[in-house]
């Protein structure tokens, strides 16, 4: 099991960290509304400019973390924990400005990763 738990803290982090770092300025068809950068989808979402630079640090800071608990285990859950609730924020946020379903994927499918990685 401690593999497959492995395997989803990679593939969280490293998505977390290139959306944050890699495609912040790209667009993609998961952001928020007709956005196309990250600083246009807060916008969208009704949020001030500093709260992107928060949610991008706390992120960012996560990420890392969770990469860091493959070989530091104590700090799995805290990472965890940490990412799942900024994820959920992520989810609430497309369903606020009623965004379709398919734009929530990618925050829902790391919120469930993050989930399973507390769980087991």
């Amino acid at each position: 099991m401690s593999f497959v738990i492995i395997i989803l803290k990679i593939v969280v982090a490293l998505s977390i960290l290139n959306v944050w770092l890699v495609q912040q300025n790209k667009p993609t068809k998961w952001r928020g509304g007709a956005a196309k950068t990250i600083k246009e989808e807060f916008k969208v979402y009704g949020l001030p400019d500093w709260s992107c630079y928060l949610i991008g640090a706390l992120k960012v800071l996560l990420a890392i973390g969770l990469l860091l608990s493959v070989w530091f285990t104590n700090i799995e859950k805290e990472m965890s924990i940490g990412l799942a609730l900024l994820l959920t924020s992520s989810v609430l946020m497309h369903i606020k400005i009623k965004d379709p379903l398919y734009k929530s994927f990618p925050a829902t499918l790391f919120l469930i990763m993050c989930l399973l990685i507390i769980y087991l």
